[in-house]
């Protein structure tokens, strides 16, 4: 039988989600666990990867066991098993066919920024930024990243194909908190922490919107800031045949 289980965790806590070799990652978790329930050996497929320090409040995973259990039972055994910084929020059961990653329809992230008195308690769980943000200019630096780009002055590392659609993106302040707010397909390494980045240095004053629009269109490689990731959660994640 497949499940499709929606997890949340503590990202300060992990590796980052992939399997690691020290077995610090959520997936080496969530297969310790699902292997002792299951009596075998469990593979977990994420919906995608997060890095170390970034957390999550909708990932998803599917995964395959031959015993028969129901999938209240499935997520209790799992929620008193596994360590305290994850946990299982539902699981339901899903054809053969589905895979997490696959079937994505789209996934929002929320990178959280904090800009008022120095709080120790927010230190891994948001970015705290003491620089003026120009609200609408930061918003309008935002709207230069929707559509589909080349975004490879965005992300880090080698591919061969950089193009991705981002759907929404947008900002939102409470209190003290900024939360930036972007909804796309695909997203890849380091992606939504340089978009966010990019953002600030604009709207601080040390880049320009020209200057963003020429690292979309690939006619400058200038470098914008990479946030930090305990300040970036993935939020929510959605299928179409689920």
């Amino acid at each position: 039988m497949k499940y499709l289980a929606r997890i949340w965790y503590d990202g300060s806590k992990f590796q980052g989600f992939q399997r690691l070799n020290n077995g610090c990652g959520v997936q080496n978790e969530l297969e310790r666990v699902l292997s002792l329930i299951a009596g075998q050996s469990v593979v977990v497929k994420g919906a995608g990867r997060t890095d170390a320090g970034v957390h999550a409040f909708d990932q998803c995973i599917h995964f395959s066991i031959s015993i028969d259990i129901d999938v209240e039972k499935l997520k209790y055994a799992m929620n008193r098993l596994l360590n305290p910084f994850v946990a299982v929020k539902s699981i339901i059961t899903v054809s053969s066919e589905f895979h997490a990653r696959h079937d994505v329809m789209c996934k929002k992230y929320v990178y959280k920024i904090y800009c008022g008195e120095k709080n120790p308690f927010l230190s891994l769980y948001s970015l705290a930024y003491y620089q003026d943000i120009d609200l609408k200019l930061a918003q309008e630096c935002c709207q230069l990243f929707v559509g589909v780009h080349d975004f490879r002055n965005f992300v880090a590392g080698e591919r061969d194909d950089y193009h991705s659609e981002v759907f929404s993106f947008q900002i939102l302040k409470k209190d003290a908190f900024y939360y930036f707010e972007v909804v796309g397909k695909s997203f890849y390494r380091y992606m939504v922490r340089k978009l966010v980045g990019a953002v600030l240095d604009v709207a601080s004053g040390k880049a320009t919107l020209n200057d963003v629009k020429k690292s979309l269109d690939c006619d400058s490689d200038k470098q914008f800031s990479t946030v930090l990731a305990s300040g970036l959660y993935l939020a929510e994640i959605s299928y179409d045949k689920v």
